[in-house]
């Protein structure tokens, strides 16, 4: 009985920025829960390699090629998901973008672009989902925030800026749309071996920092993301709304 809350087959996931890093491991990990995944980017390329890769595995995978920025392209994309693979069950709103520099060299332009990918995409992709699932009545959006949703560091003010945003719009969501029905709830991983973070993996510096910081001590394996967007994805979070699950290693409990 416990395992069935855990689930996922039959449901539809649709996972934005999802040909690596982050957003594959939890597309896979959905996938490997029952999920028919839809992995979304604005490379075809690489996005057909990582569904190659996944439908390798024996799992259900497909791709959507928009951008998560483009209204119109959301819009489109959404509609053809509905009608081609089935109702939308579950959205992680993964897409995002980073750049590292001191706060007074950044341009406008430099902070409008982190600002737009990180958060106005997961407000346009939310709610061009939302809007199906309000009516059907049920529906998971899972966000993806970062310690830096709580906690500021040096050189990445927008992101950080972003992804307090996003714990924000989270919560707003639950209190909009949990009476439709709707769970919304965010992730926010810690220190993650991914391309957005190649800057700190090629550190030397930052891995000491991160052994004395990190309570675990080490960095985080993307596939140890797979669990908590597992449980936020299916029945088994039924009454969580408007929660942030940090997958830290520790990080934002610990001063």
């Amino acid at each position: 009985m416990t395992t069935k809350l855990f689930d996922l087959t039959g449901r539809v996931a649709l996972v934005t920025g999802s040909s690596r890093g982050i957003g594959l491991a939890i597309a896979r990990g959905l996938a490997e829960a029952g999920a028919t995944v839809v992995l979304n980017g604005r490379d075809a390329g690489t996005l057909e390699t990582a569904v190659a890769g996944l439908r390798a595995d024996g799992l259900n995978a497909s791709a959507s090629v928009f951008d998560v920025c483009n209204v119109e392209a959301v819009a489109k994309a959404v509609d053809a998901i509905e009608s081609d693979i089935g109702p939308v069950d579950i959205l992680v709103n993964n897409a995002g973008t980073q750049k590292r520099l001191p706060l007074e060299e950044f341009t406008l332009e430099q902070w409008r672009e982190v600002l737009a990918t990180n958060v106005d995409a997961a407000f346009v992709v939310g709610q061009a989902v939302a809007r199906h699932m309000i009516p059907r009545k049920r529906g998971k959006i899972i966000n993806i925030c970062s310690v830096t949703s709580e906690l500021g560091r040096a050189t990445i003010t927008p992101y950080s800026t972003s992804k307090g945003a996003i714990k924000m719009m989270t919560k707003s969501m639950c209190a909009e749309w949990a009476k439709h029905g709707l769970n919304i709830n965010g992730i926010g991983p810690g220190w993650f071996k991914t391309e957005l973070n190649k800057a700190l993996v090629e550190n030397p510096e930052f891995h000491v920092w991160l052994a004395q910081r990190a309570p675990m001590g080490r960095w985080g394996d993307t596939p140890e993301l797979a669990g908590a967007a597992i449980f936020l994805a299916s029945d088994a979070s039924s009454y969580v709304n408007g929660h942030i699950l940090y997958v830290d290693g520790g990080v934002t409990a610990v001063v």
